[in-house]
This record gives C-alpha cells, sequence and structure tokens, in this order.
C-alpha cells in the first residue's frame, strides 16, 4: 500500500496542494485529473520520489515494488529492446547481468561459484526464468514484432519507443504502477490492450491521462486536484464529472428537501452502477458507489471554454473530391492512390499508424505542400479554417498582444475591443490576460487562441489535426461538444477514443498501399470489425 501523510508541494511563493492524505490499495486503479498546471505531474513525481514533497511523507509498505512510466525516450538508446524492458525490474535486472557476467569469466574461482549459486536462487524467487517471455509477451501485445525484441532502441521509431518504455513500465507486476499519460502516441488498438491489461491488474495503478475514454474505463476512484488539494472520489471519470455537475445543482437549489436530493443521488447512483462497461469494473464500482452519501459530493472549481463553430453560408453538395493523392514522407511512401469524394453531411475522422501521414495530408490539401501525384479539388461553396498539429508557424508575430493578434481575423463590425474581450472571455481569457503577448503563451493557452480565430472565421468546413494536444479535460469537452453541435463538415485526426467515437460518422486510415474508408461507421465498431482491421494491416505489409 502507498500512504500519502500531511504532504505539501510549494515552489517559490506558489502552493500547489497541501495537507494531503491519500492511502492507495491494491486492486485499484486512480486516475489523477485537474486543470493544467494544478500539479498532476509534479504529485506522481512525489508520489514516485523524484520530488520531495516541501512537508510530509510518501511511504511504500517493506518489500514493494514501485515502477514508474519513463519519459525520456532515449535514455535506453544503447540498449536492446527485451533488456529495456526487463530493466523494469531493477533488481531481477541486476541479478541477471551479475550472473551472467561471473559465467563469462575465464578464471571461474570457487567463491564465483558460491556466488553464483547465491544469484541463482534470487534469480528464481524473482521469476527470473520466464522473465524473458514474459517481456515478449508484453511486446507483442503492444504489436512489437519479435523480429525487433534485439533492435537496439535507437533503431526504433518513436511510437515504437513508446511501447517499449510502457512494457518496461507493466514488467514485472509492479505492486504499485505509475503512469503519466500512457496512452500518447499510442494508436487505437494499443490502447485497447492497455486498458484490458490494466482492467486484470491486481495491484496498485495510479495514472495521470487527458484520454476521457481510458479514465472511464480503468478507473475505480479519482484524485481531483482542485482548490490546493487532492481529494479522492469514488468512481471513474464520467462518474466524478456528473456527481460534480449535481453537487453544484443541488447547491444552487437551496430550497430543495433534503429527502429529493437524497433521492436524486440515489437515482444518479444506480444509474452510472448499471452502465459501467465491463463485469468486473460494475461489480466494484456498485459496491463503493453504493456506499456514497450527499456529503461526499462536491462541486468543482473547474471553469469551461465556450466552444461553437457557425458557419456563414450553408455547404453545397460539392465538398471535396480526392483523386489517386499519393505522397512521399521521410520513410518512404506515406500514402498512396488515396481517392475519396467527401459530402455535406461527414464527420471524417483520419487515421494512420504514422501521425506525420495525417499531417502531410491535411497540408496537401490545403495546399500547404505539394503532393507527389494525383489531385484534389474543392467545392465552390466550401470555406475552411485548418487547425495544425505544429501552432508554432501560426503566432509567428511575437509582438502582438492576444487581443491584437485575434483583431486580424475578425470581421469589421468584430474588431472593437468590447467584443473581442467578451469573446475571448469565454475563451478564458480574462482581464489582463489578454493583453499578453502570443510568443509567452503556454501550450493550452495557444489551442484555445487559436480555437478562437477559427470561431471568428464562419466557416463551413474545418480541418483539425490532433486538436486536444495540450488542452485540459475541460477544454477538451467543451471541444467536443462544440464539434458535435457543429452543422458543416470536419476533417480531422485525434488520439481521443472519445473524441472520435463521438463526433465521426466516418473513418479514414490511410497507408502506404491506400485506404480503408468506412462509412456510417463508429469508432468502436471499427475497432472490433476483424475485417476492418485485417484491410488495415494490409496497408502496411
Amino acid at each position: 500500500m502507498l500512504s500519502v501523510n500531511n504532504v505539501s508541494v510549494q515552489f517559490s511563493d506558489r502552493v500547489l496542494f497541501s495537507e494531503v492524505n491519500l492511502k492507495f490499495t491494491p486492486g485499484n486503479c486512480y486516475g489523477i485529473i485537474g486543470a493544467n498546471g494544478a500539479g498532476k505531474s509534479t504529485f506522481l513525481k512525489t508520489l514516485s520520489g523524484a520530488l520531495e514533497p516541501t512537508t510530509g511523507t510518501v511511504t511504500l509498505d517493506p518489500n514493494e515494488r514501485l515502477t514508474v512510466l519513463e519519459q525520456d525516450h532515449y535514455a535506453y538508446d544503447d540498449m536492446t529492446v527485451l533488456d529495456t524492458v526487463m530493466m523494469g525490474h531493477k533488481e531481477l535486472f541486476a541479478v541477471k547481468q551479475e550472473k551472467d557476467a561471473i559465467y563469462m569469466k575465464e578464471d571461474f574461482s570457487d567463491e564465483d561459484g558460491i556466488r553464483a549459486a547465491e544469484l541463482e536462487g534470487r534469480f528464481a524467487e524473482l521469476n527470473g526464468w520466464e522473465a524473458e517471455a514474459n517481456a515478449a509477451m508484453l511486446l507483442e501485445g503492444l504489436e512489437i514484432s519479435e523480429a525487433q525484441h534485439y533492435f537496439y532502441m535507437r533503431d526504433l521509431d518513436e511510437a515504437e519507443k513508446v511501447k517499449v518504455l510502457l512494457a518496461q513500465a507493466l514488467f514485472g507486476t509492479p505492486d504499485v504502477l505509475l503512469l503519466d499519460e500512457p496512452t500518447n502516441g499510442l494508436d487505437g488498438r494499443a490502447i485497447h490492450w492497455l486498458e484490458n491489461f490494466l482492467m486484470d491488474f491486481p495491484n496498485t495503478v495510479i495514472v495521470v491521462s487527458h484520454d476521457r475514454h481510458f479514465l472511464n474505463n480503468v478507473c475505480t476512484h479519482m484524485c481531483d486536484v482542485d482548490y490546493g488539494k487532492i481529494k479522492l472520489f469514488v468512481g471513474n471519470y464520467d462518474f466524478w464529472l456528473e456527481s460534480s455537475r449535481l453537487a453544484a445543482k443541488l447547491l444552487a437549489d437551496q430550497r430543495a428537501k433534503k429527502e429529493e436530493k437524497v433521492k436524486e443521488l440515489q437515482n444518479f447512483i444506480a444509474r452510472f452502477s448499471a452502465n459501467a462497461s465491463k463485469s468486473k469494473q460494475a461489480t466494484s464500482r456498485k459496491k463503493l458507489l453504493e456506499k456514497i452519501t450527499l456529503d461526499d459530493i462536491q462541486p468543482s472549481s473547474r471553469r469551461y471554454p465556450f466552444v461553437g463553430f457557425k458557419p456563414h453560408r450553408d455547404i453545397g453538395n460539392d465538398v471535396l473530391m480526392v483523386e489517386k493523392l499519393s505522397a512521399q514522407g521521410e520513410e518512404g511512401i506515406s500514402f498512396s492512390n488515396v481517392s475519396f469524394q467527401l459530402s455535406k453531411t461527414d464527420k471524417v475522422a483520419f487515421l494512420s499508424r504514422n501521425d506525420k501521414t495525417i499531417s502531410q495530408f491535411f497540408d496537401i490539401i490545403t495546399d500547404k505542400q505539394a503532393a507527389e501525384s494525383g489531385s484534389h479539388k474543392w467545392g465552390v461553396t466550401t470555406s475552411y479554417s485548418y487547425f495544425p498539429k505544429d501552432l508554432g508557424r501560426e503566432f509567428q508575430q511575437e509582438d502582438l498582444t492576444i487581443l491584437d493578434w485575434l483583431r486580424q481575423f475578425a470581421e469589421k463590425e468584430e474588431q472593437d475591443n468590447t467584443f473581442l474581450r467578451q469573446f475571448l472571455g469565454r475563451m478564458l481569457f480574462s482581464g489582463e490576460d489578454v493583453n499578453k503577448k502570443v510568443k509567452v503563451l503556454s501550450g493550452g493557452e495557444r489551442v484555445r487562441c487559436y480555437l478562437a480565430k477559427m470561431m471568428l472565421e464562419k466557416v463551413n468546413v474545418l480541418i483539425l489535426d490532433d486538436p486536444t494536444n495540450h488542452l485540459d479535460l475541460e477544454s477538451i469537452t467543451a471541444l467536443n461538444d462544440g464539434l458535435k453541435n457543429y452543422s458543416g463538415v470536419i476533417l480531422f485526426s485525434s488520439h481521443d477514443h472519445e473524441f472520435i467515437q463521438t463526433i465521426a460518422n466516418r473513418l479514414i486510415v490511410l497507408g502506404p498501399k491506400g485506404i480503408v474508408d468506412r462509412l456510417q461507421t463508429t469508432y468502436d465498431e471499427f475497432l472490433d470489425d476483424q475485417d476492418s482491421q485485417d484491410r488495415v494491416d494490409a496497408l502496411y505489409q
């Protein structure tokens, strides 16, 4: 068990959180949530021992092992893939190395023999003889092929390194597993595998993630970093979100009788208990949820931006025609012979095993890059706005304030300060925030600023390349809702399962050998359809 006792963390004159007292117990998965900058990753570092708390202590039961998802993707470049995974169990790997070094000696002494025997005994206790097989099984589950197990880490691409480092953290069934954004860089199938792995994991998992679907599937509890405190709530992310909203509603309605409030709470809990997606999690959560009282739910201080896109004109039947489009990337063919037409009701999620492929495709159809061959043509009634993955080039005029930067994209009647201040206020830029220079904006602020620009443009086609990057859960939810309500055409990419599932009515997979195009198919249906997955595999063979 991992215990947090009166922990506070303070940097200079800013207190991130104080007087935190929590216990993390086996068999549960705890999701750490909070606004950007609230201290989620800092809390994980405090739990792991990488950061000393200002006050208090973090204690792990004796003989228990804690592992952390490594964030430095270059830390193991000189190691083989298989060794990198086994290094997740430090003692086991150290025993293996010392044992192997002794057996390599030419002048093997009696003392060496005694030491080797001791090491062999400890190696067996640590399940060392199954270590390579277990490491290989994790790698194969994450789609790192057997042929790659003896590659050096430096020979893998970024996405493959992420998978190996995840396997390293999972290796050897640690007693406490700390994961900071484990779904970043993973494709849908790898995320699905990880969800299933964690739902069957017998020990303690503590995870920071912006993926709502992932948090809903794996978490039994939420730790909310809010008001400078960290409070523990039973249930997954959706339960926390809805209970927070219910608490705010009940708090606002002071005239309601307590009996009526209790009844509303009971109905709310019953609905969530019945709708759990996995039987194992449903049983666990139902027992926990049934113990909740009215005093256990509290409103959140979170603020949600307003995201809403309204086209200036309706779109015609001809939207986009793509014919035999092909392009080369740094590693060879990105995509080839891509042909399709979009209709005015399409909300298309573009998928690929290489994120650069989608970015390149979006750059080509927005005329920022030329294709190797083929053509594309937009309909005469279309107007589009493009949200690129890298927003750095969009903020070149570094000396402009947010207010003046946004003014460039407003119509004449919308250019006065009063209108723009009100508009930016809905995107959580209030007071003097609007006078910040765009060159000092954080990643999340840049995204919100750019979304404000896109809303002012009033286009009927939105092109968004991974727009949830850098956003907190509140902003992701607001953007998700805004796109669901948008009447125009959407072309987008995302690693957020919920985002794709709730927005897309069409899925297009881009690969070196063509495309897989699924109309009127949800993301869940696509992932569960073996024929579709076989066709996707064929794009890369």
